[in-house]
């Protein structure tokens, strides 16, 4: 089953997402964005779709159009958008229900959410992706199963409960952890050192966590429970309040796991 899709918003996910959604065969009908600039640099990347800058898709020959937007943007980009009869609208967030598309004029509603951090610059293969789905209609939910699927990503049916509680575990999974990379960093640089060195440690671990499970694999003085090093360690981070009592208190959470 090949589908016409419609993309509103032209951020990191619409950016990877359009030019697969056309590469798996179906059609890119319109991108929108507020910025017509942004929508067009969307449209570039795939072979015939029209950007646009205003929400009257009444003549729209897209079945399926996905928010892509921020969490912030959905509520009110739902509700101003005009849809044709019988059209599908979903959003791509992890933390916004099903319901914040209640009031739209969209005929069915559903979720779409690639489980997947995005960034324009790096290239995003969708067999890496999971996507999370949801709707209240059976006959929508399989046109957003045979989507993914034709996607080749990993698809789940998630209710907005569970999608919550997913979205939250990601972000301790994948966004802070790339953030105390970036904390690691800017210890190195502090010092003149090379960050280089920390890498092969950071690929070990990540890699050792996921195959024999983080538990089995966690190290270091908080699960010794070297105090004197702890201590030691908050001593050297005292110029920096902020990463002192960020490790003061990820150490004694992994002493209390």
């Amino acid at each position: 089953m090949k589908f016409k899709v419609a993309i509103l918003g032209a951020g990191n996910v619409a950016w990877h997402l359009a030019p697969a959604i056309e590469d798996a065969g179906h059609e890119v009908t319109e991108v929108y964005a507020r910025d017509l600039s942004s929508a067009r640099k969307i449209t570039e990347r795939v072979y015939a779709a029209e950007p646009k800058d205003e929400l009257d898709f009444s003549d729209s020959e897209a079945e399926i159009f996905i928010l892509a937007v921020s969490d912030q943007g959905i509520p009110e980009l739902a509700d101003s958008v005009i849809l044709p009869e019988g059209s599908i609208l979903v959003h791509t967030s992890g933390a916004m229900s099903l319901d914040i598309l209640g009031y739209s004029s969209a005929t069915y509603t559903g979720i779409f959410y690639p489980l997947q951090s995005f960034t324009k610059s790096r290239k995003m293969e969708f067999e890496d992706v999971a996507f999370l789905l949801e709707s209240d209609d059976e006959e929508t939910l399989q046109k957003l199963r045979k989507l993914a699927k034709s996607l080749k990503s990993q698809y789940y049916n998630v209710r907005s409960k569970d999608r919550l509680a997913i979205h939250v575990a990601a972000v301790f999974a994948s966004n802070f952890t790339n953030h105390m990379i970036r904390m690691s960093e800017k210890i190195m640089r502090r010092q003149g050192l090379d960050f280089e060195m920390l890498k092969p440690l950071i690929i070990e671990q990540i890699s050792k966590a996921l195959q024999i499970g983080a538990r089995n694999a966690q190290t270091g003085p908080a699960s010794r429970e070297d105090y004197e090093t702890l201590e030691n360690h908050h001593r050297f981070l005292n110029y920096n309040e902020s990463f002192a009592e960020i490790y003061r208190l990820i150490s004694q959470d992994i002493i209390d796991s």
